[in-house]
């Protein structure tokens, strides 16, 4: 399905707005909702003046990227802001999750796992990258002035959005050559992770942004210790990466905002 073939798309241009983002409704075909989820791309401000290309930034959850109405839990990352204060010439697509049932876990796990008295998740990460590197990226790469290369194709996300990113950069290495995966959900089948990173040789430049906020869970050292192991075997693949625990940050939008600065300068510097 061609992006000009979906439901709905407008053009959101607040007063005195600077950055545009056009917001559209789509389906994944073999992973719909009964209310189809929300895309949002955001330009660079001097797009519709220019004939430049950009690199691009694809981020999961997006309906919690730019707008604190859209959000979950009513704040958002505040990247609209961060676009606006920085000035950087990218675009970015925000990519809303599936949020019936467990059906987010679903799709931003690469492998079955089972956990929080939910039963059996089946993992379908893998079909959503599928979707994203094979459907989604063609289509924004035909609609927008991109820099399509993997160079300058990036992917970012938090929690089980931030195991996803991680996993993209990995396991679709040859698209996607800088990740940042925020609080990472990277306990769920370490060894899965462990052993595809393992067989894999990863491209230059690859550079990989994770980190936890040190008053997030109570099992704390565990998750610290399984993101520093992953950081090690991805250096040891190729990857360029930072790792860091963040004092007193929590699990929550409003945190992850406060890091959009550190993970940027460090995939694009």
């Amino acid at each position: 399905m061609k992006l000009n073939e979906k439901q709905e798309k407008h053009r959101e241009a607040e007063e005195r707005e600077t950055i545009m983002i056009d917001r559209r409704r789509i389906q994944i075909p073999g992973m719909e909702t009964q209310r189809p989820r929300r895309l949002y791309v955001s330009l660079p401000r001097d797009y519709e003046a220019s004939d430049k290309r950009y690199p691009v930034l694809y981020m999961f959850d997006g309906h919690n990227v730019f707008y604190d109405r859209d959000a979950t839990y009513g704040k958002s990352w505040g990247m609209r802001e961060y676009l606006k204060r920085s000035k950087r010439e990218i675009i970015v697509v925000g990519i809303e999750c599936n949020p019936e049932g467990n059906k987010r876990l679903s799709e931003y796990s690469p492998w079955d796992f089972s956990a929080w008295d939910l039963g059996l998740i089946e993992g379908r990460g893998r079909q959503t990258m599928e979707w994203i590197t094979k459907t989604l990226k063609p289509g924004i790469d035909t609609e927008y002035r991109t820099l399509p290369d993997r160079e300058h194709t990036l992917i970012a996300g938090s929690s089980m959005g931030g195991l996803m990113a991680v996993y993209a950069a990995v396991a679709c290495n040859e698209v996607f050559s800088r990740s940042a995966g925020l609080s990472p959900c990277l306990f769920l089948n370490p060894d899965k992770m462990k052993d595809l990173i393992r067989s894999r040789k990863l491209l230059q430049p690859t550079r990989i942004y994770m980190d936890y906020g040190s008053g997030e869970t109570e099992e704390k050292p565990e998750d610290w210790d399984q993101m520093f192991r992953t950081a090690i075997d991805l250096s040891d693949a190729g990857a360029h990466v930072c790792a860091q625990v963040v004092p007193d940050a929590l699990h929550s939008e409003a945190y992850w905002e406060k890091r959009i600065p550190q993970f940027m300068d460090y995939l694009l510097g």
